[in-house]
C-alpha cells in the first residue's frame, strides 16, 4: 500500500473513528489499521484524531518574481557566444563595460530594460542562466559529426571475431612518447603485430603526420615475412586515412578499424605496446632526430630480433567459468618464429631465409643492462618483399 491510498483508506477509517465513543470499538479500528498499514499505534492514533494533518493541504511555496526573464538570457547567451564562452566570473565584468558598445555596433540587439540588467547580475546567475546553453554545446561538441564521415563509412568495422590460426592479419596501433606534456612535435612508434603468430614489428616517426605514418607502414611491410591479408588499426586519424585506404586496395589487403571506444578490440597490440616498446623506452619525451634514429636502430634489428626468435608467446585456448571464477588454459610457450614456421603459411624460400637468420644469432646478456641484446652476423637485416 502506498502513501496516497493508505491516507485515503485512514480518512474513511477516522470518519468511523470520531463517531463511536466505545473504547472497545476505537481499540479495534486501531487494531485493524495497524495490520493493514503497518504503522506504530501511536502514531495512527495521532492520524485520526480531529484537524490531523490529513486535512491539511500541501502548502504551496509563493514563487519569487522572474527578475532576469528569458530577454536577459537570450541576450546574455549572445555576449557569451561573442566573447568565447567564459565563465561567470570573468563575463560579469565584460558586461559592465561591453554591452553599450555592442548595441552600438550592432552585434546586439535588446531593450535599455535588458541592458541595465546585464550590467548589474551576479556571476552566480550568469552560470546559473547559462546552464542550459552550456550543455547543448556540450552535446554539440561530443557528438560532432566526424571531419570525414564518407571515409568511415568505407572502412568496415571488426570486433574480435579472428581466426586466430590465419596467419597475415596484422593489428596496428600508435604509441605517443611526449612525456609529461603532448606540447609540439614528439616521436610516435608505430607498433604492429600478427594475431596468429604474434610476430611484432615496430618503426618510429617524428609526429603524426599521415605520409609519415603510411612511410613506416610499407618499411615495417617490407621487414615482415609472411603477405599481409589485413590491417586493423582503431579510430585514430593517423591510422584511418586515404592513403592507407588506397593502399591497402590497391595491394589487395583488407582494411577495417575498431568499433569507437573499445579498446579491447586492438588487444593484440595493446599487450605488445607494454612489453615491447614502454618495457624499453619508458614514459619519457623525446622530441629529436638523433633519438630517432637511436630508436628506429634498435626497433630494425635487436629489439624485433630479440623478440621474434627469444620471447615465447602463450596463446589463450580456452576460457572456463566455474562458479563465478573464470579458469584459463594456454597453449605450449612458442616464439614467434616458431610459431610462424610451424603454420605452414609462408613461402619455403623465406622459411630458409628465417632459419638462417635464427641460426646465425647469438644472445650475450649484459651485466650492466637488465635485458638481453642480440647480435646478427648480417650488416643489415634481411627484406622480405612480395
Amino acid at each position: 500500500m502506498d502513501m496516497y491510498s493508505r491516507n485515503q483508506y485512514l480518512k474513511e477509517v477516522r470518519e468511523e473513528y470520531l463517531k463511536t465513543k466505545s473504547k472497545k470499538e476505537k481499540a479495534r479500528l486501531l487494531d485493524e489499521a495497524e495490520k493493514r498499514t503497518s504503522l506504530d499505534r501511536k502514531y495512527l492514533i495521532r492520524k485520526l484524531k480531529p484537524l490531523s494533518n490529513l486535512d491539511k493541504k500541501k502548502e504551496q511555496r509563493k514563487k519569487r518574481k522572474v527578475v532576469y526573464d528569458g530577454y536577459v538570457k537570450a541576450a546574455l547567451a549572445k555576449v557569451w557566444e561573442i566573447f568565447d564562452y567564459p565563465c561567470g566570473q570573468r563575463l560579469e565584468p565584460l558586461l559592465k563595460t561591453q554591452v553599450e558598445r555592442l548595441r552600438e555596433l550592432g552585434e546586439l540587439n535588446c531593450s535599455d530594460e535588458v541592458a541595465e540588467k546585464l550590467k548589474r547580475i551576479s556571476p552566480r546567475t550568469i552560470d546559473r542562466k547559462l546552464k542550459h546553453q552550456k550543455e547543448v554545446l556540450h552535446r554539440k561538441r561530443k557528438y560532432r559529426p566526424r571531419n570525414n564521415p564518407l571515409l568511415y563509412q568505407k572502412i568496415p568495422v571488426r570486433a574480435g571475431d579472428w581466426d586466430r590460426s590465419l596467419v597475415g592479419q596484422v593489428d596496428i596501433d600508435l604509441v605517443e612518447h611526449c612525456g609529461s606534456s603532448a606540447r609540439g612535435e614528439f616521436i610516435h612508434s608505430l607498433s604492429t603485430v600478427d594475431i596468429a603468430s604474434s610476430w611484432w614489428e615496430g618503426e618510429g616517426i617524428m609526429g603524426r603526420a599521415q605520409g609519415r605514418t603510411f612511410e613506416a607502414l610499407t618499411n615495417i611491410r617490407k621487414r615482415t615475412p609472411f603477405r599481409w591479408l589485413e590491417m586493423h588499426p582503431d579510430n585514430d586519424s593517423a591510422l584511418v586515412n586515404w592513403h592507407l585506404l588506397r593502399y591497402a586496395e590497391s595491394e589487395g589487403i583488407t582494411f577495417s578499424r575498431s568499433r569507437p571506444y573499445k579498446k579491447n578490440d586492438n588487444s593484440f597490440v595493446d599487450e605488445k605496446n607494454s612489453t615491447h616498446i614502454r618495457a624499453f623506452l619508458g614514459h619519457l619525451r623525446y622530441d629529436t632526430e638523433k633519438e630517432l634514429e637511436i630508436i628506429n636502430d634498435l626497433y630494425r634489428n635487436e629489439l624485433r630480433l630479440y623478440k621474434n626468435f627469444f620471447q615465447p608467446v602463450m596463446k589463450l585456448k580456452e576460457k572456463i567459468r566455474e562458479k563465478g571464477k573464470v579458469h584459463r588454459k594456454y597453449d605450449v610457450p612458442k616464439t614467434p618464429y616458431q610459431r610462424l614456421v610451424e603454420s605452414g603459411q609462408i613461402p619455403e624460400p623465406t622459411r630458409k631465409e628465417l632459419e638462417a637468420l635464427y641460426l646465425s644469432l647469438v644472445t650475450i646478456k649484459l651485466p650492466e643492462v637488465k635485458n638481453f641484446r642480440i647480435f646478427c652476423s648480417t650488416a643489415q637485416p634481411l627484406r622480405f618483399i612480395y
